[in-house]
């Protein structure tokens, strides 16, 4: 394990997900979760109260091993982060690294219609839930960061060839679960993102990225304009090393 920042980087190969009950809540952290959710809908009036599945717990399972608890839950259970005293029920999202064949790694700046608009991230989302008695696993995490990945950039990549490689958890309680995407050539990434935009707008949507770059890290980092989510430098830090 190491710190960058505020950012923790776990490097565990074994990763276990238990499902658990979604925490108590009296009632007046349920008001509270409420009202912040009403205000943060009044804001971004995009936002929407779906499924996540959100996390409850973390802890070593040896020492190269990570249990992720979670449970059922829905997008407004994040507004209890702002609440005093209120159980902990974090964000649990999944991650690609995608690099280009000279070296560099896909970023994206979300839209304006997003959660987080014009802040830069790599490809990815909040894990969603199985279905009622299904179980969540690695691989189920691995098909949903191939699914972002096609979704946000166009990438036609399987979920097979993503390889697990890191997670990381904020200063807030986030956890994150990485994959590394076999290398592609960049102009191939820029030509998939184009087609993606043409078809999204075409049907009247917004792309979740209304921008990509292909950055060289962690020198790149300077040529991103706007906010970063805060695992972004110490990630592509570690790739930088970890590929030297």
């Amino acid at each position: 394990m190491t710190r960058a920042g505020r950012v923790e980087l776990l490097d565990a190969p074994r990763i276990r997900l238990v499902e658990t009950a979604v925490p108590e809540l009296s009632l007046a952290h349920r008001s509270a979760m409420d009202r912040r959710w009403e205000e943060a809908v009044r804001a971004n009036p995009a936002l929407f109260d779906g499924p996540v599945a959100a996390l409850t717990g973390l802890e070593r399972d040896g020492r190269d091993g990570l249990v992720l608890r979670w449970a059922r839950a829905t997008y407004r259970y994040r507004a209890l982060r702002g609440v005093p005293d209120a159980p902990k029920c974090s964000s649990l999202f999944v991650s690609v690294a995608q690099p280009s064949d000279d070296g560099r790694l896909v970023v994206g700046r979300m839209a304006a219609s997003t959660s987080a608009p014009g802040r830069w991230q790599l490809p990815g989302g909040t894990v969603e839930p199985p279905d009622e008695g299904a179980e969540l696993d690695v691989d189920g995490l691995r098909r949903h960061a191939a699914r972002e990945l096609s979704e946000e950039i166009g990438s036609g990549m399987p979920a097979e060839a993503l390889t697990l490689w890191l997670t990381t958890r904020g200063a807030g309680g986030g956890v994150g679960v990485m994959f590394l995407a076999p290398p592609c050539p960049g102009r191939e990434l820029r030509e998939r993102y184009a087609r993606l935009v043409t078809t999204e707008t075409g049907e009247g949507r917004e792309p979740e990225f209304d921008r990509i770059e292909l950055i060289r890290p962690p020198a790149g980092l300077d040529e991103l304009v706007g906010p970063r989510v805060d695992y972004l430098e110490p990630v592509l830090r570690h790739y930088a090393d970890a590929s030297a």
